[in-house]
């Protein structure tokens, strides 16, 4: 077995999650990286973007939602069209300090309504194609060629597919003070003997690859452990941090790692019953946790290096259901935000007269790659073409408020 194949395998992914901090990079790697840093919160379940930015200016809004649709008065108003979901006052206070930018109507063509599916789509950035790889982990290929050392850290229960790659291992971990090598049982006498004792010598290339791993797990789970026992959070974030407070302590630590995933757990946004007073808490916890992270990315001195970009898999349908709820959908917002970031409004407002289509979800006016490419070329001065497989529009969003 190759090395290629290797990292293919379920068994590497898990033993390689936690591979060491020292980069080595060589100097074709280092001219393609900066400072910069980008982290990705996945608001998973599909979330309701027109009660997240809600169209109060538009009377097809209340029309379609007679019982869901937020009343002007409870919203949060911004402008005399769009008003924020009354849970988002987190938000609410970035978009007004001109450090948040909405991208409307984000979608793509033939849209999955399937969970599984769109993710799919929406981590590889390659709809349709099955894509083996996911676009953090292309973009960290790009970045790193020449190295098998990591830029990637994924904080969640399992690896996402965003940060899959052809040469870099994620490091993949949810409690920083409970690392353990996970694996099926035909697996673990495997994994618990690599690398254990002490000298041990390689018989082939490939073990002594593993052997590598093996010591590079036990480098950084303490590592890790060591940001977040010096992590003292001096930021309220509210009643779920959803990981931001980790990848915060990470950052605070001076870890070289550049590009970061986590993600809302349990496809908590798919609101299908009774959504109103649910989507309102999730919003809120969302809200607060953003404004709790980009507050203390700013108390440690790296509101300069640091832009969140915050997405779902996909939208919901405008009409609510008869439960009270709202089915899978297309189109929706994204968001960056960040201190370098000009707030405000990008991209085609979707038309709830006749942008929609035969099923009642709105019809995508921003490709959702447009947005990505905003992020990698904007933010990160990559040339996006190679990493998302064409070339796509950006965003001229950095540099100030508007």
């Amino acid at each position: 077995m190759n090395r290629r194949n290797f990292l293919k395998n379920s068994v590497a992914s898990t033993l390689a999650s936690l591979i060491p901090f020292n980069l080595a990079l060589s100097n074709n790697d280092k001219a393609n990286i900066s400072d910069k840093i980008l982290v990705v919160l996945e608001l998973s379940g599909g979330n309701d973007g027109l009660n997240t930015i809600v169209p109060y200016g538009d009377d097809l809004y209340y029309k379609h939602r007679p019982n869901l649709g937020i009343k002007k008065e409870d919203l949060l108003i911004i402008d005399d069209h769009f008003g924020f979901n009354p849970g988002i006052v987190g938000l609410e206070r970035l978009y007004k300090d001109g450090q948040m930018a909405i991208f409307h109507g984000c979608g793509y063509e033939n849209p999955s309504f399937s969970h599984f599916t769109s993710m799919n789509y929406m981590h590889t950035a390659a709809p349709n194609s099955g894509e083996e790889y996911g676009w953090l982990g292309r973009l960290a290929d790009n970045m790193a060629p020449n190295t098998y050392k990591n830029l990637l850290i994924n904080v969640d229960k399992s690896q996402s597919l965003a940060v899959r790659s052809e040469n870099h291992v994620p490091i993949v971990f949810d409690d920083p003070n409970r690392f353990q090598r996970q694996g099926f049982d035909t697996q673990k006498q495997l994994l618990s003997n690599i690398g254990v004792s002490e000298g041990q010598k390689a018989v082939n290339k490939t073990h002594d690859f593993l052997l590598q791993l093996s010591a590079g797990a036990n480098d950084s789970s303490s590592l890790i452990s060591t940001a977040w026992n010096d992590y003292k959070r001096q930021v309220d974030y509210g009643i779920a941090p959803t990981d931001l407070d980790k990848i915060a302590a990470l950052i605070e630590h001076d870890m070289p790692s550049r590009l970061y995933y986590t993600s809302f757990r349990d496809n908590a946004f798919d609101t299908h019953v009774h959504q109103a007073n649910l989507h309102r808490r999730l919003l809120s916890y969302a809200s607060d946790a953003i404004r709790g992270f980009m507050e203390d990315i700013d108390r440690i001195g790296k509101a300069e290096e640091v832009i969140l970009l915050v997405m779902t898999e996909f939208g919901r349908r405008v009409p609510e259901n008869t439960s009270l709820g709202t089915d899978h959908g297309a189109a929706g917002p994204m968001f960056i935000i960040g201190h370098n970031v000009k707030g405000g409004h990008y991209g085609t407002i979707p038309d709830l007269k006749n942008g929609l289509d035969d099923g009642d979800n709105l019809k995508f006016t921003t490709d959702f790659r447009n947005v990505y490419a905003t992020a990698i070329e904007g933010w990160l001065d990559i040339n996006s073409k190679n990493i998302l497989k064409k070339q796509f529009d950006t965003f001229d969003i950095f540099g100030g408020t508007v």
